[in-house]
């Protein structure tokens, strides 16, 4: 990391569909993710929604670019201060967040003057042509937050240049509902919800439950919920499912959390998510409720082929 704002890398450069996780992510019955930069950056890059099964990205990208990533609280902070560089605080990763979109905001006018003028087009900047986007609301922010105070700048930030936002990890979500319902009535598209299964590596996870999925629901909130691979490995995510019902989430909440809520929130509702005419045939078969850590995938259509069969 050397540049706190990158929104010109792109997830589909360093995907490697030969990467074993692939093969095991289908074999758990994931057919899509959605991938892309990590939170050590304020803006980190353009996330792509992917099949799991394919020989090359241009085969396997469902969708691309689906949205721009961004990060707050300790990762961006603790990345840059070991560098003795900025942001080394939560303030200065809002002042970078507001400077670069103040930034897109200024080239995307220049953009409609060129359009009328091309003598005062531009030159070409790839982290504010995609940053525009943004700004145009062609593309989501994908937000890390973990803590409370950290989403609510988030939402503070969005609704300030008025952006189409999700929320991701949203630890302490659950203990703010009635901000989140309240930011979901505007522009946020949803909330998705994890890793979960995993140990509270840092402080701002100290609150981290597997009871927020019941807490949400309980409040109304639909959600999804991710593994934050390789945190947690993706074909865990049943497993992870399973234990958010254990812990009180309906089981219809939970299925819905990792098909058609996941993909409605990630904008790809059209092509997966549920069983319709039209859609992209991506089929799971378990040999027994998927909840139950017991039973096997033993079944996986992509696309309509057989990506995983056990015999």
């Amino acid at each position: 990391c050397t540049n706190p704002i990158t929104p010109e890398l792109r997830a589909i450069d360093a995907i490697n569909p030969y990467d074993r996780c692939f093969e095991e992510a289908v074999a758990g019955g994931v057919t899509t993710c959605v991938t892309g930069p990590g939170s050590a950056n304020v803006i980190g890059g353009q996330f792509v929604a992917i099949k799991t099964y394919g020989d090359s990205v241009e085969n396997m990208v469902l969708r691309f670019p689906v949205a721009v990533k961004a990060a707050f609280g300790e990762n961006p902070k603790r990345v840059y201060n070991g560098k003795n560089q900025t942001p080394s605080t939560r303030m200065a990763t809002a002042a970078l967040m507001r400077k670069a979109l103040i930034e897109a905001q200024e080239y995307n006018e220049k953009l409609e003057k060129g359009k009328a003028d091309p003598e005062k087009m531009p030159e070409r900047n790839l982290g504010k042509e995609i940053l525009a986007r943004v700004i145009r609301r062609e593309l989501p922010l994908k937000i890390h937050a973990h803590r409370a105070d950290d989403i609510l700048t988030a939402i503070r930030i969005c609704r300030e240049f008025k952006l189409r936002y999700t929320l991701d990890h949203c630890t302490e979500g659950y203990l703010i509902t009635d901000k989140l319902k309240e930011a979901l009535s505007e522009d946020c598209e949803g909330i998705i919800v994890g890793p979960l299964l995993t140990d509270r590596s840092k402080i701002e996870l100290k609150n981290l439950s597997f009871k927020a999925p019941k807490v949400l629901e309980q409040a109304g909130i639909e959600y999804a919920m991710m593994t934050d691979h390789p945190v947690t490995p993706e074909q865990y995510l049943p497993i992870c499912t399973a234990i958010a019902v254990r812990e009180g989430a309906s089981e219809e909440g939970a299925l819905k959390a990792i098909t058609i809520n996941a993909a409605k929130i990630t904008g790809i509702a059209d092509r997966v998510g549920s069983i319709e005419v039209g859609k992209d045939a991506d089929i799971a078969v378990f040999s027994g409720h998927p909840f139950d850590f017991r039973s096997r995938c033993v079944l996986t259509l992509v696309n309509g082929k057989v990506a995983h069969e056990e015999h």
